[in-house]
């Protein structure tokens, strides 16, 4: 959700920009919003060090997620999500060192799932941190293309417009944890 928005506001601010996919069908539209494509599957660890050593970047900025576009099924791909979190953070992690990347922003969350998944995604900000990343807690998206395109959820919330506009705005940001939501 936020990674596509990002993409067209990175590239007016002069940035160049890579973006990934795992879907090849996809790639088209990352090149119409001014990012060179990436079809990559960020568990393929040698192909995803390749892809970012070979565009170079000064920051990468994680986005990744394995959610389903029906939110009634969001409790079954937790795990799914926690994998993207956990080895996928880690290939990525990895792929950017190798690259001589230093700086990495995160997407996570700005509520407590509470059980097994509150303490994965504690374990990846605490795994980010330690890396000296900046992990962005979002509060529920809402907005065209997101799970709540007619109404706001409750808070913590913000529009995902606004996510992606106040993204734009950290990469200068220190290491730490930053909250993205609407004051309410």
């Amino acid at each position: 959700m936020i990674g596509i928005r990002l993409v067209p506001l990175l590239v007016a601010d002069g940035h160049d920009v890579a973006g990934m996919t795992r879907t090849p069908a996809k790639a088209e539209g990352l090149r119409e919003l001014g990012a060179q494509p990436v079809v990559c599957d960020v568990f393929d660890a040698p192909a995803l060090e390749q892809a970012v050593v070979a565009f170079g970047p000064e920051i990468v900025i994680h986005q990744l997620t394995d959610l389903p576009d029906d939110e009634a099924r969001i409790a079954d791909f937790g795990s799914r999500n926690d994998r993207v979190r956990d080895e996928g953070t880690g290939n990525l992690l990895a792929a950017m060192r190798a690259a001589g990347a230093t700086r990495i922003l995160v997407q996570s969350i700005a509520w407590d799932l509470g059980g097994e998944r509150g303490e994965a995604t504690k374990r990846f900000e605490r795994r980010v941190f330690d890396a000296g990343g900046v992990v962005i807690q979002y509060g529920q998206l809402y907005g065209p293309g997101t799970y709540y395109e007619d109404e706001p959820p409750s808070a913590p919330r913000v529009h995902v417009d606004e996510a992606a506009r106040r993204t734009v705005a950290l990469l200068d940001s220190e290491p730490g944890v930053v909250q993205v939501v609407e004051t309410v």
